[in-house]
C-alpha cells in the first residue's frame, strides 16, 4: 500500500497538521492492524479510505486513528485524504466520505483549496470546572460543552496572548472532557488575517497538543460567529506549526476551508 504524509491546513511543507493517508483497494483490514499502522505513523491522525460501489450515498469509506484510538471525526485528516484523492487523480470533483459522523463532503476550489462540509457542533454553556484554570495555566472567562461528536470542553480566555502563552499540565487536563480542551480568544488585530485564535489539547487520545484541528472549528465557528456577528470567519490555530482554517457557518453544517501539501510518499511493507 502507498502511504503518504500530508500537511493539512497549510500551503507550505512542515506547517499545519500532518496526517498519514492510506488508500486501500477494498474493505478495511481488522482494527488491530489499522491501529498498529497509526501507531507506526505516530501523527495526530492516520486516515484509511477505500472506494465504495457506484450509485451509493458516498464514494469512499473513511476512518481515522490516533496512535492510541479511533476517533469519530477528524477534519485535517479528511482534508489530507481529499487532497491525495484529487492530486493523484483517484477522484475528481466533490468526494463524499462515509464516516462514523455521517456522510462528509470535500469540494476542491479553483484556487487549490478544499472545502469540507461537517456537522456544526452543538454548544451548551457549562460551568467552568474546578481546576481547569490551574491545569491550563490561565483562568477561563466562559466554558461550553461541544457535544458527543467533538467531545471537547471549549473555554474562552481573556485575550490572544493568553492563549499563545499557555503551558498546560496535560495530564491534569484529561479529567475535564471526553477528548480534551479547546482554548480560544478573539484576535488581537483582525487586520493580520484571522478573527480568532485557538489551541487544542487532547491528552485523552494521546495528543498533548494538536497542531491544527478541523473538528474543533465546527465548535469555534458557531461560538465566534455569534459573538462577531458574521457567518464567515478565519481562525488561526496558534500551535508551534500553526495553520489557518476558514469557517462558514451554515446552520447545522459548518464549512471548513484550507489547503494541503504532500511531503512524504512511500510504501507500507509490513
Amino acid at each position: 500500500m502507498r502511504i503518504r504524509i500530508v500537511d493539512a491546513f497549510t500551503d507550505r511543507p512542515f506547517a499545519g497538521n500532518p496526517a498519514g493517508v492510506l488508500l486501500l483497494d477494498d474493505a478495511f483490514p481488522n482494527d488491530d492492524r489499522l491501529q498498529n499502522v497509526a501507531l507506526e505513523v505516530n501523527h495526530a491522525e492516520t486516515a484509511f479510505a477505500h472506494p465504495l460501489p457506484e450509485s451509493g450515498e458516498a464514494d469512499w469509506a473513511l476512518r481515522w486513528f490516533t496512535p492510541v484510538a479511533e476517533v469519530a471525526m477528524c477534519g485535517h485528516a479528511t482534508l489530507a485524504t481529499a487532497h491525495v484523492l484529487h492530486s493523484t487523480g483517484a477522484h475528481e470533483g466533490t468526494v463524499r466520505f462515509a464516516t462514523r459522523s455521517g456522510v462528509l463532503t470535500a469540494t476542491p476550489g479553483a484556487d487549490g483549496s478544499i472545502t469540507l462540509d461537517f456537522p456544526t457542533a452543538p454548544l451548551t454553556p457549562a460551568a467552568i470546572p474546578a481546576g481547569v484554570g490551574e491545569a491550563l495555566g490561565a483562568e477561563p472567562v466562559a466554558a461550553h460543552d461541544t457535544g458527543p461528536s467533538v467531545g471537547d470542553l471549549l473555554v474562552e480566555l481573556a485575550d490572544e496572548q493568553t492563549v499563545r502563552g499557555l503551558t498546560p499540565d496535560h495530564k491534569a487536563l484529561g479529567v475535564h472532557s471526553a477528548r480534551g480542551i479547546i482554548a480560544t480568544a478573539r484576535a488581537e488585530d483582525p487586520s493580520r488575517g484571522y478573527d480568532f485564535v485557538s489551541r487544542c489539547f487532547f491528552p485523552n487520545v494521546g495528543i498533548d497538543e494538536d497542531p491544527v484541528t478541523g473538528s474543533a472549528h465546527t465548535a469555534l465557528a458557531p461560538y465566534w460567529s455569534a459573538r462577531l456577528g458574521r457567518d464567515d470567519l478565519t481562525g488561526l490555530q496558534a500551535s508551534r506549526r500553526s495553520g489557518l482554517v476558514r469557517t462558514g457557518l451554515r446552520g447545522d453544517r459548518t464549512l471548513l476551508t484550507g489547503r494541503a501539501v504532500t511531503v512524504i510518499e512511500g510504501e507500507l511493507l509490513a
